[in-house]
């Protein structure tokens, strides 16, 4: 890497994985080389089983016309400012202990485009890269420089219900890559918001992401038109450039270790291991127990973890 920071011109000029449907492109290495075949989208699709249309706009919009949208006038910021000055998402610190709600701008919003509340729609702001690992298949790195708090990527695709999340689930060896994630979400009346995402055949660059024990990104749900919230991935430090992206599948902020999940599955298969190679890590991937519940008793699966 140049002592400037900047990854060598030779690693950017590759063919645009995005196909054109990002703000920027996203480069392959090494030449020649490229994933496996799927349909790009930069956003959420509506998949089998999904209640909501992801597409549909059902939030009002504030009416922002001539002042700034700014917590106790704007109808989109009911606590505080989602973003600094410098588009930093806050309250980012290792001193939180869980993820706040995020709601920005929407399409029927009367805020200008240039709203500082409008950060994860305006898309990629970075140059990232999808490259072959040694030990993890392919990976995300980042050919700039990405401060602590800036949006990174999504994690798109399709959204599913939960009978065809098992489905799928059901059919994978241990041989298969699982992309699909379970996003738990739990609101002031003890109701559950279960959000269910498999970029595996339709999704964007955020299926490249590989899970760390010590990852540099933090997922948050941010809703923008609808209840179907978009999975942004913010920068949990400073990220230099060449660095591979990375986060815990298992969700960082609200999951300790469980006991259960170090065992063999119900099934009998034995879990992967974990090749993120930081100090702490925990040897194998993290493992949501209630997504291998029988197809039969889908009501009665007990409560997993994000």
């Amino acid at each position: 890497m140049a002592e400037s920071g900047k990854v060598p011109e030779a690693l950017m000029e590759r063919p645009d994985v995005a196909r054109g449907l990002e703000n920027l492109p996203v480069s392959v290495w090494p030449s020649g080389a490229g994933p496996e075949p799927f349909q790009y989208t930069p956003d959420h699709v509506a998949g089998p089983g999904a209640d909501i249309d992801p597409s549909q706009i059902t939030f009002p919009g504030c009416i922002c016309l001539k002042t700034p949208c700014l917590p106790g006038t704007c109808s989109c910021l009911r606590r505080e400012k989602n973003y600094d000055d410098n588009l930093c998402l806050r309250d980012i610190g290792s001193g939180a202990k869980c993820a706040e709600p995020v709601f920005e701008c929407n399409a029927l919003c009367r805020c200008s485009d240039h709203c500082r509340n409008r950060v994860v729609q305006r898309g990629l702001h970075f140059h990232l890269q999808v490259f072959k690992t040694d030990h993890k298949g392919w990976g995300l790195r980042t050919l700039d420089f990405i401060p602590k708090g800036r949006f990174v990527c999504e994690y798109a695709g399709e959204v599913l219900g939960v009978s065809e999340v098992q489905r799928r689930i059901q059919l994978q060896t241990i041989h298969d890559s699982n992309y699909i994630i379970a996003i738990r979400e739990h609101v002031y009346n003890g109701q559950v918001i279960e959000t269910f995402v498999d970029p595996a055949y339709i999704g964007n660059i955020g299926r490249f992401l590989n899970h760390s024990c010590e990852p540099n990104l933090l997922m948050i749900p941010v809703r923008i038109d609808s209840m179907v919230p978009k999975l942004a991935l913010f920068a949990a430090k400073d990220i230099l450039p060449g660095e591979e992206l990375s986060y815990d599948y298992s969700g960082r902020f609200l999951n300790p270790a469980d006991s259960e999940d170090k065992e063999r599955l119900d099934n009998e298969k034995l879990r992967k291991s974990c090749y993120c190679g930081a100090k702490s890590c925990a040897a194998f991937l993290p493992y949501d127990s209630s997504l291998y519940c029988p197809l039969e008793k889908p009501n009665t699966r007990e409560e997993g973890k994000v």
